[in-house]
């Protein structure tokens, strides 16, 4: 590419992407596999930021009568003769994306429905005048877009049938049934749960797809998105003619999600072919089916900092667009087997678990195995193989997810430890005496007993740097001391310099990390010289505080070993 084409970072219109000179990357063949793979009505589900609402944005323009055909020129699609001839622009298409149907209470969030039926009903204004309709179907047009007051008027027997008659209408007047396109299903059962207006939210649902997806005379075929597979229990009930095409199907594995030669492709065409090891590191690690993918959201925000920016560095960027609710829920929740099993994961191991693929929301929080199903299924965790009994061995994906993990534990570890005032303050009280044994007692405590991301498979500096973090954050928490960090003193930086509430006395605290249990004494005893060697001390000596004590502490593992002396 001698011109760069746009990153359409965060536009998920695929008409805005093709006319405004944004790169794509071609997931037409989406089309044909809907035919080959037939299915009336098909739901996808994928980890968010997948590119759903991009590939059914995608769908509605090509099926769409009336549609621009150029939207498609130069993609794989215009070799398939027969489908676009049989198909493109043929269709009355119903487009929903219910990403943003939310609300804090029922009727909120009810309304919201009711909002985005009608406004894509006004896509249609040409029903309210169609003299091949009956008077009574332009009627159910105009109830449907019926406002006053500043509200959309649907009642609630209005809305449950609100897509079926739509597409009945569209039917009649195009003489061409209709295709029903429903982006991110889920979401509005999502924050029901959150909320606590599940059962009145599947029950709207159900009514709402039951007429819309069963026995709907006006159905060409549907196609549905989401992050979970919800049981079909709970809102599909009698919807036999569903397709589940679940991250565990080899069918369209490749079409949601960048494979390594789109990644590659990507790169070079910005002349970035030296930042794909990282970009593989961060943002690859998703298997799909038979496929491994990488997070379009993450390659194409990481490709746009850095093709501006040589010297930037891999973001967390999946992550950081929403919540990470689901993660924090597992690690409040875990036991000390799923701790085990967490630090088996970060350090870069699989675990092995028998997995539910199609949980209601009520269920997930009813025991901590059903938590393991919704991170595969949301994208936090994926395969790595499968037992002959049907359990997987999963792995987090990539370096962005352990960073998740590893902050959501962080968190979760200072809850833990501030949670216990009694204890904390008497570890305070042992630290600023010099009691080693009162210190150890309870740092040795505290690993013990939380998810370790000490001593995971990192250099030795990375790992020191880890329990460095861990003490600087318990000291910090006494609001008394002044406690500083890498602090220049003497000949050199002292780990960690605390200035007590006693303007006489200061604490210099000096850690090592050995490999061994049996070389913490001697780890201990070379921190505590270093302090001496490079005169520490000093910082303190020189704001006056003479009563200085001295500590040599070593990590190994989930153990501590501590030394104390005073100032020499």
């Amino acid at each position: 590419m001698d011109e760069f084409l746009k990153l359409p970072v965060g536009i998920d219109n695929f008409e805005k992407i093709r006319q405004n000179g944004f790169y794509y990357v071609d997931k037409t063949s989406l089309i044909e596999q809907l035919f080959s793979n037939w299915g009336e009505v098909n739901l996808f589900t994928r980890p968010r930021r997948f590119g759903k609402t991009l590939n059914m944005s995608m769908l509605k323009y090509f099926f769409e009568i009336g549609t621009d055909r150029s939207l498609f020129d130069g993609l794989h699609i215009c070799a398939n003769e027969k489908i676009c001839s049989e198909h493109m622009g043929k269709y009355p298409v119903i487009f929903l994306s219910l990403k943003n149907a939310e609300g804090l209470n029922f009727d909120t969030a009810k309304y919201q429905m009711v909002e985005l039926i009608a406004r894509e009903a006004e896509r249609f204004p040409f029903l309210a005048k169609d003299t091949n309709l009956s008077d009574r179907d332009r009627e159910k047009y105009r109830v449907l877009t019926a406002f006053a007051d500043g509200h959309y008027q649907m009642s609630d027997d209005v809305l449950y049938g609100s897509l079926q008659t739509l597409s009945e209408l569209l039917y009649k007047h195009f003489n061409q049934k209709t295709v029903i396109l429903i982006d991110e299903y889920d979401v509005p059962l999502d924050k029901a749960f959150q909320h606590g207006y599940y059962r009145e939210m599947v029950a709207l649902i159900r009514a709402l797809f039951g007429r819309a997806l069963k026995t709907n005379e006006a159905l060409a075929f549907a196609v549905l998105t989401g992050c979970l597979r919800v049981s079909k229990e709970s809102i599909c009930t009698g919807l036999n003619n569903f397709k589940i095409l679940s991250i565990t199907d080899s069918r369209f594995d490749e079409q949601f999600g960048f494979t390594d030669k789109e990644v590659q492709k990507l790169l070079a065409d910005y002349h970035l072919e030296a930042r794909f090891s990282e970009t593989k590191e961060w943002y690859d690690g998703y298997r799909f089916g038979n496929v491994d993918v990488y997070c379009p959201w993450d390659v194409i925000n990481h490709i746009d900092r850095i093709k501006d920016d040589p010297n930037a560095r891999p973001e967390a960027y999946w992550i950081n667009t929403s919540g990470n609710d689901l993660v924090k829920r597992f690690v409040d929740k875990a036991n000390r087997t799923t701790r085990n099993e967490i630090e088996q994961l970060i350090a870069g191991n699989a675990i092995e678990k028998t997995l539910r693929l199609d949980l209601t929301y009520d269920e997930i929080d009813n025991s901590i195995e059903n938590l393991w199903s919704v991170l595969f299924t949301t994208g936090y965790l994926t395969q790595a193989g499968m037992r002959e009994d049907g359990a997987y061995r999963l792995v987090l994906p990539n370096r962005e997810i352990c960073e998740v993990f590893k902050l959501q534990i962080q968190e979760w570890f200072k809850k833990s430890i501030f949670s216990n005032a009694e204890q904390l303050t008497a570890f305070w009280k042992a630290f600023e005496e010099g009691n080693t044994d009162g210190v150890e007692m309870y740092l040795n405590r505290i690993m013990s007993n939380s998810i370790s991301v000490f001593d995971i498979k990192t250099g030795e500096g990375k790992k020191e740097i880890s329990y460095h973090n861990l003490l600087v954050g318990i000291l910090t928490g006494n609001a008394d001391w002044l406690v500083k960090s890498n602090v220049e003193a003497g000949e050199g930086f002292a780990d960690i310099i605390v200035e007590t509430e006693d303007p006489n006395a200061g604490i210099i605290v000096e850690l090592k990390y050995t490999k061994n249990y049996d070389e913490m004494e001697q780890a201990c005893k070379a921190a505590l010289d270093q302090i001496n060697d490079r005169r520490y001390q000093e910082y303190l000596l020189n704001d006056g505080r003479k009563d200085i004590t001295l500590y040599g502490i070593a990590f190994c593992k989930k153990r501590c070993k501590a030394m104390a002396s005073g100032n020499l």
